[in-house]
């Protein structure tokens, strides 16, 4: 029998060393491997999640250049359009300039008849001042609206403009116009009626109404308004609207019914402008016949007598209501305790292009 083989405890470690390191290679492989694998599979995650982010950005940046495209292109037909409509407009400037010099050319020519026309008019209108200017008196006075009856033959340069379409008379009815001091006014204001309306200064002014009636262009509108605390149409029926002065009838009625009138009470001038707004039209010409500054506003003063100072405030508030542009002519009949009056309304026929005049006792 053979001997049996011993087995050397040296020789078996070393393959049980052998196995447990390969082993060990083993298992570190394993562990190594998948941790490289989670790596791995985290950074294709962050990479993938960056392609994405990439691939919106790029679709974004594709839908924002086609509506830049899109954009442009309206804009280049825009430009087309307009450019197009620029030509149109050019062409039709160009036909506008062509039509204005011809308008031109035919404005020089009419413009030229029209001074030949006019030269005509100028000489026909030379010939009929002379002619006019060989017309006798007598004849010119047949040719008056209205006649007037004075005292002998005199005859004053008073400068009035009397012509208008529209001439509204304004006469002070107030108690003031009874006397030129202020004795004479107290003592006539307690007389009676015909007293009153017989007291020569009243009776200038009615004669100066009815001397500015016949004064009156032929076709030319007008209005009598009498004035004192307020103001009212002499012309009875004719409130609110404007008379022919080519009527002989409506003159009449208008001078008749100031020979009725008691002057007596206050004086408003703000009153007597006011009712310029209730004509129809607004005049554009006035003839105030007054005595001085007002001593009330639209209605009575609180106080019995009223200050020089008060007294041209009122004048003041008074022509506020005056319609712009109207030329004021004023016919002052002065009076005593009234100094600031004759510059007053000396000053407003000036600021509106009237005339001013202060009358003497025997005119007209």
């Amino acid at each position: 029998m053979s001997r049996r083989r011993e087995v050397s405890p040296i020789g078996v470690s070393l393959l049980d060393c052998l196995s447990c390191g390969f082993g060990a290679i083993i298992l570190l492989y394993v562990i190594v491997n998948a941790r490289a694998a989670a790596t791995r599979n985290e950074v294709i995650t962050d990479r993938r999640a960056e392609v994405n982010r990439l691939e919106f950005e790029v679709f974004k940046g594709e839908k924002d250049l086609a509506r830049v495209r899109n954009a442009l292109d309206e804009a280049i037909e825009e430009a087309a359009r307009t450019e197009g409509l620029s030509r149109r407009l050019i062409e039709e400037i160009r036909e506008i300039e062509e039509q204005i010099s011809e308008r031109q050319e035919q404005t020089l020519a009419q413009q030229e008849h029209a001074n030949k026309l006019r030269a005509d008019i100028d000489s026909v209108e030379a010939e009929l001042t002379r002619l006019r200017a060989a017309a006798t008196r007598a004849e010119r006075e047949g040719e008056k609206l209205r006649e007037f009856k004075g005292s002998g033959d005199r005859h004053y340069l008073t400068g009035l403009k009397v012509g208008g379409r529209r001439v509204l008379i304004l006469v002070d009815c107030s108690a003031s116009m009874l006397d030129q001091s202020i004795v004479g006014i107290l003592t006539r204001r307690n007389m009676s009626d015909e007293e009153k309306q017989s007291s020569e200064k009243w009776r200038q002014a009615v004669r100066t109404v009815d001397w500015l009636a016949t004064q009156l262009p032929f076709g030319t509108e007008f209005q009598v308004v009498g004035f004192n605390e307020t103001a009212f149409t002499l012309a009875p029926g004719a409130g609110g609207r404007w008379l022919d002065a080519s009527v002989p009838e409506d003159l009449a009625r208008a001078v008749a019914a100031l020979e009725e009138v008691v002057p007596e009470g206050g004086t408003s001038l703000l009153n007597a402008f006011a009712a310029i707004d209730e004509l129809p039209e607004a005049p554009d010409n006035i003839i105030l016949l007054t005595d001085g500054l007002p001593t009330m506003g639209a209605s009575a003063p609180r106080a019995y007598k009223v200050s020089p100072k008060r007294r041209y405030r009122l004048f003041r508030d008074a022509i506020k209501r005056l319609p712009p542009g109207v030329p004021v002519n004023v016919i002052l009949y002065p009076m005593e305790g009234d100094p600031r009056a004759a510059s007053a309304f000396w000053r407003l026929a000036i600021d509106t292009r009237g005339s001013y005049f202060c009358p003497t006792g025997d005119w007209p």
